[in-house]
């Protein structure tokens, strides 16, 4: 494990450190980093044709395993997600890529909704292995190609104004 920045000190007692601000505002950083590098590839490649990682069917197989209720399509009740039970669900689900998904655990932003944008209101703050499960799912059904379609429009305007 590292800290941004380097490695994490071998004394280091992550149970009984202070929450420093300048760390919580290097991960909003990276968060943030995240959620514009998705979005800018949503823009420039069909999200049904997307890998984001090299276990993307492992995860979609495992997610429609574990949360058979799961509609890719609806909007996400964070409520429910966050819950007691919904959180010992995903910390279950999330665990099984420990040490095989890079920062599964890294906090990161997820849209509540696949129709949505990434804004204030649908966004939502999800360990990176929810983001990948849920979007891995979005992508395969083709519930993010309109990004992709919208930015292309977008495109064919501004170019031929």
């Amino acid at each position: 494990m590292s800290v941004i920045g380097g490695p994490v000190p071998k004394n280091f007692d992550a149970e009984n450190a202070d929450n420093l601000e300048d760390i919580e505002k290097q991960f909003a950083v990276k968060a943030v980093q995240h959620m514009a590098t998705y979005w800018s590839i949503l823009e420039k490649v069909k999200g049904s044709t997307l890998r984001l990682t090299k276990l993307d069917d492992e995860i979609y197989e495992h997610l429609k395993t574990d949360f058979p209720e799961f509609d890719p399509a609806a909007t996400i009740n964070e409520d429910e997600m966050k819950s007691k039970t919904g959180k010992e669900r995903w910390r279950k689900f999330m665990m099984a890529y420990d040490k095989r998904v890079d920062d599964y655990n890294f906090g990161t932003m997820l849209r509540s909704s696949p129709k949505a944008e990434y804004t204030e209101e649908d966004t939502i703050f999800v360990p990176r292995m929810q983001f990948y499960a849920i979007e891995i799912a979005r992508n395969k059904l083709g519930l993010n190609d309109w990004v992709y379609e919208n930015a292309q429009k977008e495109k064919a305007a501004g170019s031929s104004a």
